[in-house]
């Protein structure tokens, strides 16, 4: 695992931005469910964790028009610090593809199962407690309100996230688990899943009180 502490001290400073869904403790989060969801599994390990560093590399604003490509762009950024931190080529390469098939906004099927642990761990921070945070910072990032006071569950309007921070509950975040590549990642996904019903019942109540 020598490249893969190599390639720390390279890539820290990249995750100093005031963005707390895509900061430098999302990364620990995110390496912290690879290693769960690869326990037992045949996975090149140096390899998936090196996707994981290097995943956010350049992260755009939901709302930018270049999003999809952000998982590209960050591919091409891993190159020159995987290489500096020992990987090969080949390495490189995998790494590389696993970075962009990890993207929500792509939909990729994972090439491989490294890919897919990758994008499991990923979107497993975005549910749960850290969910509803990070789902409120970029709520403000994107400056949408909270919810529609008229129709807040959207039971007789269109989804729209863009305007309402409630609605991306339904438009992405509650179809996560179904969506999920491995059975470890699908189970934590119910069980964070669960809490968030529980956090916008609670809000329905307090909203209506």
């Amino acid at each position: 695992m020598k490249r893969v502490e190599n390639l720390i001290p390279l890539i820290r400073p990249f995750y100093n931005g005031d963005d707390p869904a895509h900061d430098w403790p999302h990364i620990g989060r995110v390496v912290k469910n690879a290693q769960s969801i690869a326990e037992g599994e045949s996975v090149d390990l140096a390899c998936l964790l090196a996707s994981v560093y290097c995943h956010d590399l350049v992260n755009l604003p939901k709302n930018h028009p270049d999003r999809s490509k952000a998982s590209t762009l960050a591919a091409e950024k891993a190159a020159p610090l995987l290489t500096l931190a020992g990987f090969s080529q080949k390495d490189i390469a995998k790494i590389q593809q696993d970075i962009i098939e990890h993207s929500f906004s792509k939909g990729l099927k994972p090439s491989s199962l490294e890919a897919a642990i990758l994008q499991d761990a990923d979107r497993l921070d975005g549910l749960g407690a850290i969910g509803v945070l990070r789902c409120a910072s970029v709520n403000t990032q994107m400056k949408t309100k909270f919810y529609d006071p008229i129709d807040p569950l959207s039971k007789n309007r269109a989804l729209n996230d863009k305007e309402f921070m409630v609605d991306h509950y339904f438009v992405k975040l509650f179809k996560l688990p179904e969506l999920m590549n491995t059975p470890k990642a699908k189970a934590i996904a119910h069980d964070r899943i669960q809490f968030m019903q529980n956090f916008l019942e609670t809000l329905m109540q307090e909203i209506r009180d």
